[in-house]
């Protein structure tokens, strides 16, 4: 399958089965996201792997909705980035999160992108305070997402390339 096809047909996936993920596919997912780009090669991100199902319904209260999907996740992968350490982490950690999204996919897994960062768990707690709270990254770690990961109840359809907004793409000058 070429690189195109696989982002074509990449889609979050909010509906998991109750099949268990491989652990070699959950392997290659984590290796992707090591592989990422990063900044003068620093790579600042750290990957905290959730399979508990007790945290996972937990990690589901960490935003004001769109996390529920936690709650039927057989994986989540929560991607941290050491701030002291590099200036660009949030891309750095944007770049791992798209890899392992990629990779998921490609191995036949739904995920779904969680934002954390600059999200809010309830009107006086950051979605980045509830998960260092349980999960007890250091103060210099800052949340990224957190990337959900089971087996697909559904697979929407791929996206279509003649349907792309091209007029989106630039030439030269804006």
């Amino acid at each position: 399958m070429e690189l195109l096809d696989i982002m074509r047909n990449r889609r979050s996936i909010r509906k998991y089965t109750e099949e268990d993920i491989p652990e070699e596919s959950l392997t290659k997912v984590l290796q992707a996201g090591l592989l990422a780009e990063s900044g003068k090669a620093i790579r600042p991100w750290e990957f905290i792997v959730v399979r508990d199902r007790a945290m996972l319904d937990e990690l589901s209260g960490c935003r004001e909705g769109g996390v529920a999907m936690l709650k039927e996740a057989k994986c989540a992968i929560v991607v941290i980035g050491d701030a002291d350490k590099q200036d660009v982490w949030v891309e750095d950690c944007s770049v791992a999160m798209t890899n392992m999204h990629l990779m998921a996919d490609h191995l036949g897994l739904g995920s779904c992108w969680i934002q954390g960062r600059l999200r809010k768990a309830d009107a006086d707690t950051t979605a980045e305070e509830y998960v260092r709270a349980r999960l007890g990254f250091p103060e210099n770690y800052k949340l990224q997402a957190i990337l959900s990961l089971g087996m697909p109840a559904a697979k929407p359809a791929a996206y279509e390339l003649d349907k792309l907004p091209m007029e989106k793409v630039h030439y030269e000058k804006f």
